[in-house]
């Protein structure tokens, strides 16, 4: 099927963009829902709102998306600018470094891709992005009449942080919930959220992990009903609706622009969207100029606290988890050459005997690894002691049934890496850290390991061990940290 030449499309779009027509004309489309008796289709204007998409890969036939593009309904721009400077339009990386030229077989010119956001699909310079020109109707929005379904009863704590949450959002100012694990801190989101939902505003709960999204998608939909939610990660399916309400992965959000009323960053110390600042300005184009962020975290970077008190946010801090227990404290184990043991097919005995207790005992349990490859080499070695036990990494597909079946008590135990450090809660799981000397376990995330445990009101004590080669200064931060959280009143 032939196209339309970009020059010509061009042409027309200028012809049609309501501020290239005349004065006398515009003054009859001040607030225009449709231009010159051309009406929308509502699975196009549900789907484009607030998106910044590929021009050539989108869920609608592409002849389709020309006719809205020469209506004016979409602005057209480069993926990749070359002036002043290369800069991608997408996840806005500027660093020249990150971009790679080429000679290009589609534009027979010297072209150029972003490295940084490849992994949402390559766009290079003579590729289009499309975004559109309209903002949803409220009204539209407010026809939802969305439903408040949670029954759930929030601690003294818990209320007082959720009623600062939702004064700051409703003033449009910024927010750091700065609570401990365990402290339920999605269940102080649920009031503002709701406020917001009825207000007709469009929220957007980002997280740096899968696993988050994965985690909250099914509990949202059970206390928002009447309403369209969406889950977006990496090889989620894309839904033509509207959504009112949208959970996505920090990666996500280079798809949006101009889009959200209301932001929440939750675990907003995770990698890597602590480490990038490109996630961070995604979170800040896809929200709009005006709209309030609120972070929540319970390990807020010295950097986001210094921010938080220049900037004057709002702020809420929980020391207490919601069943008032105290946080279990890690203690250390020396597990000496560790690597050498698995390398030669044995599971070092301490940390066989920790197992060999945990089974006896019926307790689900978690064994974090430094490495992947240091994990699969002791996975078959696990599964002699209990066929049940599994491992999961990042890229691992069924990461997400190994887990529920750790939950349903199908599975007696996972191996891991980091990327169960947060988002997953399973009731008396016990905990173990193999290698916690290892630089990828920072304080940060030991704390969020250890988060893990104690997190259910009938079981809010259990054993997290730090096995070592060597006891680092991040485990005794985070050892030191979780003392002092244990101290407040």
């Amino acid at each position: 099927m032939s196209t339309t030449p970009t020059s010509t499309i061009k042409k027309h779009y200028r012809l049609f963009r309501p501020n290239a027509i005349s004065n006398s004309v515009a003054s009859r489309y001040q607030k225009p829902t449709h231009y010159f008796g051309f009406i929308p289709e509502p699975a196009i204007e549900n789907f484009f709102t607030g998106r910044i998409w590929s021009r050539h890969n989108t869920p609608f036939p592409p002849a389709k998306i020309e006719t809205y593009i020469i209506r004016g309904y979409f602005e057209i721009t480069s993926a990749v600018t070359t002036k002043p400077n290369l800069k991608c339009r997408r996840c806005l990386n500027e660093q020249r470094q990150k971009f790679i030229s080429f000679h290009c077989a589609k534009c027979q010119k010297t072209c150029h891709y972003c490295r940084h956001c490849i992994t949402m699909g390559r766009m290079c310079s003579c590729d289009e992005l499309i975004l559109w020109e309209n903002e949803l109707p409220r009204s539209r929005i407010q026809k939802s009449h969305v439903k408040f379904t949670w029954r759930g009863k929030l601690t003294v704590h818990q209320q007082k942080a959720a009623d600062e949450l939702l004064t700051s959002l409703k003033q449009n100012h910024n927010h750091l919930i700065h609570a401990v694990c365990g402290a339920g801190k999605t269940e102080i989101l649920f009031a503002p959220i709701y406020a917001s939902l009825k207000a007709g505003k469009r929220v957007c709960v980002a997280t740096p992990r899968t696993d988050v999204v994965l985690e909250l998608y099914p509990r949202f939909q059970q206390v928002f009903q009447n309403i369209m939610i969406h889950a977006l990660y990496g090889g989620a399916q894309n839904d033509t609706q509207f959504a009112q309400l949208i959970l996505a992965t920090t990666h996500q959000l280079y798809r949006f622009e101009n889009a959200f009323d209301v932001m929440i960053v939750d675990e907003a110390d995770a990698f890597p969207y602590t480490y990038d600042e490109a996630l961070q300005r995604a979170v800040m184009k896809a929200k709009k100029a005006d709209a309030p962020i609120a972070f929540v975290t319970a390990t807020p970077s010295t950097k986001l606290l210094i921010q938080q008190r220049n900037e004057k946010w709002g702020y809420s801090f929980i020391a207490r988890r919601f069943h008032g227990q105290l946080l279990p404290v890690p203690r250390y184990q020396a597990l000496w050459n560790y690597e050498k043991a698995f390398h030669k097919q044995k599971i070092p005995q301490k940390l066989k005997n920790w197992v060999e207790q945990r089974l006896q005992n019926h307790q689900p349990f978690l064994i974090f690894f430094p490495t992947i490859d240091l994990m699969e080499q002791a996975t078959s070695l696990f599964q002699q002691i209990e066929p049940t036990i599994e491992s999961v990494h990042s890229e691992d597909p069924d990461r997400k049934e190994k887990v529920l079946q750790l939950r349903n008590e199908e599975r007696k135990g996972l191996l891991t890496t980091t990327i169960l450090e947060r988002g997953i809660t399973i009731k008396n799981v016990q905990v173990a850290v193999v290698g916690a000397e290892n630089l990828i376990f920072t304080s940060s995330a030991l704390i969020q390991i250890s988060g893990r445990v104690g997190r259910n009101v009938q079981y809010p004590t259990g054993d997290i061990v730090f096995f070592h080669h060597g006891i680092t200064m991040e485990m005794d931060q985070a050892r030191k940290k979780i003392l002092e959280m244990n101290r407040y009143e």
